[in-house]
């Protein structure tokens, strides 16, 4: 099976929304500036379910928050819309720095855990593996909730009739075996149309 981190090392931008999020990522130097937090795109547009109202989300790993807090508005505070927040997220102390930039809102999430150990992240994988067991029909599926106000995860959820706290159970299924992931899809009444998922964490 492939190893998660292969989704980033084999990712090419190919829609156009791609294309244009991945122009907007290179004139800023975003993954140049953010280079010493390990970052990563996650979210909705390179998974091709993002809706006209999706940003780009970045997460990070930063042992010390106030040290990314001052690159980043070193770096981009003099972009549109800027603003810094330091909140707890799931516990875990977080800062989040939003500002617009080509037609894309930007959001680069930074916690003092590693990437791989993030609900982002987390999240973002299991949700890369069920959409290439699910294909299109499941893609445009969560698009289409996407669209009528709901969030990725409880979308996913609604999907595949989990129950309870969505962002809880996506977390838990990250760590799942492709089998179990094909199981539940097929439970849920969704044919496997796609390739072998990637591997659990």
């Amino acid at each position: 099976m492939m190893d998660e981190r292969t989704f980033w090392q084999t990712y090419r931008p190919t829609t156009p929304r791609q294309q244009a999020a991945a122009q907007v990522l290179q004139e800023l130097a975003l993954f140049t500036t953010l280079a010493p937090y390990d970052p990563l795109l996650i979210g909705t547009v390179p998974l091709d379910v993002d809706t006209c109202q999706s940003d780009l989300d970045v997460a990070c790993h930063a042992p010390d928050l106030d040290t990314l807090g001052h690159v980043l508005v070193r770096a981009y505070g003099p972009y549109p819309d800027f603003e810094l927040v330091r909140k707890r997220v799931r516990g875990v102390a977080s800062a989040i720095g939003r500002f617009t930039w080509g037609g894309f809102a930007i959001e680069v999430f930074g916690q003092p855990l590693p990437v791989w150990a993030q609900y982002g992240v987390r999240h973002f994988l299991v949700e890369a593996r069920l959409l290439a067991l699910g294909g299109d029909p499941l893609r445009q599926a969560v698009r289409a909730l996407k669209e009528a106000g709901i969030r990725t995860e409880p979308a996913f959820a609604q999907l595949l009739g989990l129950q309870g706290d969505p962002y809880e159970r996506l977390w838990t299924l990250s760590f799942a075996s492709t089998e179990t992931l094909a199981h539940l899809l097929a439970q849920a009444g969704w044919a496997i149309l796609g390739p072998p998922a990637l591997s659990g964490g």
